[in-house]
């Protein structure tokens, strides 16, 4: 029986982002040979379970995001040591400072998903982002493997560590909560978080200059960022700006009745929301990045600038239904070849071993 203990999220049931969608996936479906055990952050559970799909759950006293996150994952490291795990399994790089010591006291196999480069995101200032370069630094020499969610992950640990390490995805089929209904609204669709790195603004320039509807599902009022987008683009007669949806049912509903699909994600590796949308079979217009064509295998449609995007979505309209059932078909027949869960925890299982 191997005993993994899962450092770096803020916990189980899920209820935040793509890592907690990992977790709560890799405990549903684990193996009879491994058990999961995972810190999950007090200030986000109003009821606090001790147990969770047969995954143990210890709380800590910190928050797992923003400036706290690096002492949330470092005290649970810390903690871990007395446990004595043979696996620890690290999402993100916020504690990784603390490896070195860790390692020098441990001697459980830890393996670390780097995430994107989390060191690029605009919303990080000089400090933040040169101890989250030197986090990276540190995750990927001290630990006993390394998981890449995207190939091109892949190529700047390789290109910056000469080391390899595993292409581990994420799955997307969740998503699927029900059979799509093979039809389709007038709206184009769009979801994030709104930070800068996911070309927020650049979408909306665009299809403000268009008459074609567009769905907006994010946080708006998390940032000043945020705020003011939605003031100046409120009022634009065919865009729609949306509080986020969390419900399966309605965010299902949203993206099965979308005639396309519109990411403007720049940083990261493989994103979450995009590997979901893959499997409703809709066309997909990506932002031009080598993340993005990863992930779609260079089959979407790609933009780079609000004129691209128009350019791109008029001539795909002129090129009619077949051309956009061809491009549903292509993102379809990636996901499931792909980004099942059930492929991505036997992949992370193997590495348990």
């Amino acid at each position: 029986m191997k005993k993994v203990f899962v450092v770096g999220i803020v916990g189980v049931p899920a209820c935040y982002g793509g890592f907690e969608t990992l977790v709560e996936n890799l405990v549903e479906r684990s193996a009879s040979s491994v058990t999961y055990t995972v810190f999950c952050s007090e200030h986000d559970y109003d009821v606090q379970l001790s147990e969770y799909k047969g995954a143990k759950l210890l709380y800590l006293p910190f928050k797992a995001n923003g400036m706290q996150s690096i002492l949330y994952d470092t005290y649970a490291l810390i903690k871990s040591l007395f446990y004595r795990p043979d696996v620890v399994l690290i999402l993100g790089v916020s504690g990784c400072v603390f490896l070195p010591i860790f390692k020098l006291f441990s001697r459980s196999k830890v393996i670390v998903n780097i995430d994107g480069l989390e060191w690029r995101r605009a919303k990080w200032g000089r400090f933040a982002r040169a101890f989250l370069k030197l986090s990276e630094k540190l995750a990927v020499a001290f630990s006993d493997t390394v998981i890449s969610d995207n190939q091109a992950i892949y190529d700047h640990v390789l290109s910056c560590y000469k080391r390899h390490s595993e292409v581990i995805a994420y799955g997307g089929d969740h998503a699927m909560v029900r059979a799509v209904s093979g039809f389709h609204d007038s709206y184009a669709l769009a979801l994030c978080r709104i930070e800068p790195e996911n070309n927020v603004e650049l979408i909306l320039k665009a299809f403000a200059d268009l008459d074609i509807p567009l769905k907006f599902i994010g946080n708006w009022h998390n940032s000043e960022f945020g705020r003011r987008l939605k003031i100046e683009y409120s009022n634009v007669a065919n865009i729609e700006l949306i509080e986020p949806v969390y419900d399966p049912e309605e965010l299902f509903a949203y993206r099965d009745q979308c005639r396309f699909y519109v990411h403007g994600h720049s940083a990261g590796g493989t994103n979450p929301s995009l590997v979901e949308m893959m499997f409703f079979a809709k066309p997909i217009f990506a932002f031009n990045c080598n993340f993005n064509r990863y992930s779609t295998d260079g089959k979407a449609m790609y933009f780079d600038s609000p004129d691209s995007l128009k350019t791109i979505i008029l001539s795909w309209e002129k090129a009619g239904d077949a051309a956009a059932e061809e491009i549903g078909r292509a993102m379809n027949d990636i996901a499931v070849q792909r980004y099942t869960w059930a492929k991505v925890t036997q992949a992370y299982q193997k590495l348990y071993q």
